[in-house]
């Protein structure tokens, strides 16, 4: 099978594995009463990562450091830039305050780890494990601080993820079928993308981590483009916002923290060059648009999306 098709199948694979995933366990946490802020806050607001997960651990597995990390750093920025660029453009975001200030905080936090490592030049295991507790302190604070407030806007953020997502309407097994079966999917699709991803580099004469910052990361976040694209169709662009922001904490949190505990990882110099600076401004410039009258506007939306067609443009050339 030549690359270029194992790439698509790879990525159809975690299309429809990490959706399979992310409806069978939102399905099933529902029948275990599990509550909707809950379920939008992990299951929902994470679990669109798990194609980046799947994908990352593969590849440091397989010894491509430059995809793994290119693909986070690489789904970090085109979150911002591609998918909250096209959903504003679609129709304004309003941007609840007291969620972003906490939420776009964590944010700027994790991206300044993510530049800390880079500067480290690795992220080893006493890193990762680091960045996991962060998250965890993360997940710890925004449900305690929900519970203590009670009934709050950014509450209802997360519970309007969970009701973004319809499971399958059947029993808990089946829904647990539906869950396992997906992440089989993911994985074998994981596989056939960093197959193909490196046999394209090598092809096309770039290097793996210019294939991670481009065509894996923008086919792994694609479940975060869909759901973003939904959210904002039915008016709900806080729930777009808030998709993409905790994708971006957990892509730097979770799965570097994941994936350097499984397998330490040296940084690439073309990240540590650009890309990783690229991300720091990104997610600033994102800061000042969502608190410039708590709404992110279609021209800022333009703005992204414009910024994004730049920034692929200085990587292919």
């Amino acid at each position: 099978m030549s690359a270029t098709l194992l790439v698509v199948f790879g990525l159809l694979g975690l299309i429809v594995g990490g959706e399979l995933l992310v409806r069978g366990a939102v399905s099933a946490a529902k029948l275990l009463g599990i509550s909707p802020m809950v379920i939008g806050l992990t299951l929902v607001g994470f679990g669109t990562s798990t194609p980046e997960l799947v994908t990352s651990l593969q590849a440091a597995l397989s010894g491509s450091s430059g995809i793994a990390i290119g693909n986070v750093v690489g789904s970090n920025i085109g979150n911002v830039l591609l998918i909250l660029g096209i959903a504003a453009l679609i129709a304004p975001i309003s941007v609840d305050a007291k969620a972003f200030r906490r939420d776009g905080t964590a944010v700027l936090i994790a991206t300044l780890l993510c530049l800390g490592a880079v500067l480290v030049g690795e992220i080893d295991r006493l890193i990762g494990a680091g960045f996991l507790i962060a998250l965890a302190a993360y997940l710890g604070f925004t449900l305690w601080s929900e519970r203590q407030s009670g009934g709050t806007p950014a509450a209802a953020v997360y519970e309007n993820e969970a009701e973004a997502v319809l499971g399958p309407e059947t029993s808990l097994g089946v829904s647990l079928l539906f869950a396992i079966a997906g992440l089989a999917i993911t994985i074998f699709g994981a596989r056939l993308l960093v197959s193909g991803a490196v046999s394209l580099a090598q092809a096309a004469g770039l290097s793996e981590t210019v294939i991670g910052l481009t065509i894996v990361a923008i086919g792994t976040s694609m479940p975060e483009l869909a759901t973003s694209v939904i959210a904002v169709r039915k008016g709900e662009g806080a729930v777009a916002l808030g998709n993409v922001l905790g994708s971006n904490i957990f892509n730097i949190l979770g799965i570097l923290g994941v994936t350097a505990i499984v397998q330490p990882m040296i940084f690439p110099s073309e990240i540590a060059n650009l890309d990783v600076w690229v991300l720091c401004a990104t997610t600033l410039v994102l800061i000042a648009f969502a608190r410039s009258g708590w709404t992110i506007s279609r021209r800022e939306g333009g703005i992204f999306v414009l910024a994004y067609a730049v920034y692929l443009g200085v990587l292919l050339t």
